[in-house]
């Protein structure tokens, strides 16, 4: 009786969906009736099946409500997945660049700082070529600047004390990235105050240029503006149009550190999963 009545609603239902809808619920429905029918102990979906889904998922908003063979989140998943396969299978291409350090190299740089305290980068880049290793000496500097970063404990806790003292006029922007159906790339751009973490402005571009950051300020910290920091990161998007703006707007621009999410105060916290 439940299940005639369930057809019934089903369909009242149909007589007032568009007709393409009820195409997509139709094709939806016979793709699981086919892995259904396959001839297993466990209807078992296979890559292409993967990919309908996928698929439908960007095609049709109604499509968790005919998904009856998995749960609405597998098919997320999958896209995720999918995603970083991608960008593995990108980034694991032979590119020009300079060659990784090798982790002894580091972890020798490292132990000759603890041992010597006093020595810079010079002294250490010196010994490390006796070694018989080849490193240049702006890359040992570098290495050694991050260090100091990472084990500067009152750096830290100044830091803290001014996202506490001035919580109510930073604000702070920065990027997300939203993955598409045929794997490109989106930028999410917005800005959120560190006070009560409020989102000010969002907007969404493939190409996010200097100018189009700095029109999207505007909009975000129109003048006059309560804010007197505003903290971004050393992404190289935000270059000198950005610092220029805020400047002609009377706010100060604060980079946070190389390698130092902590320093994120405001975005950190608000973009963490």
């Amino acid at each position: 009786m439940v299940t005639l009545a369930c057809a019934v609603v089903a369909y009242l239902r149909s007589l007032f969906l568009p007709r393409h809808k009820l195409a997509l619920e139709a094709v939806a429905l016979r793709q699981q009736l086919a892995v259904f029918k396959r001839k297993q102990p466990r209807p078992k979906l296979d890559r292409l099946d993967r990919l309908f889904w996928i698929a439908l998922r960007r095609l049709w908003e109604g499509w968790s409500e005919a998904l009856i063979i998995v749960k609405p989140e597998t098919v997320g998943s999958w896209h995720r997945a999918g995603f970083r396969r991608f960008w593995r299978w990108r980034s694991q291409r032979r590119r020009p660049g300079r060659p990784q350090v090798n982790a002894q190299i580091r972890q020798l740089i490292r132990r000759m700082k603890a041992e010597n305290p006093t020595w810079g980068a010079p002294r250490i880049h010196g010994e490390v070529l006796q070694l018989g290793c080849e490193i240049s000496e702006p890359t040992v500097s570098r290495y050694l600047h991050n260090l100091n970063d990472c084990r500067d404990e009152g750096r830290a806790k100044r830091w803290l004390a001014f996202l506490n003292n001035q919580r109510e006029v930073i604000a702070a922007f920065d990027f997300l990235t939203v993955p598409s159906l045929t794997f490109r790339t989106l930028y999410c751009f917005f800005v959120i105050e560190h006070g009560r973490r409020r989102i000010l402005h969002f907007n969404v571009t493939e190409h996010p240029a200097s100018d189009w950051i700095v029109q999207q300020l505007r909009e975000a910290l129109p003048l006059p503006c309560p804010y007197r920091y505003v903290l971004f990161d050393r992404d190289t998007k935000f270059g000198g149009d950005v610092v220029e703006f805020l400047h002609a707007s009377s706010m100060k621009p604060i980079r946070t550190s190389v390698r130092s999410p902590w320093q994120n105060g405001a975005l950190g916290r608000q973009c963490s999963p």
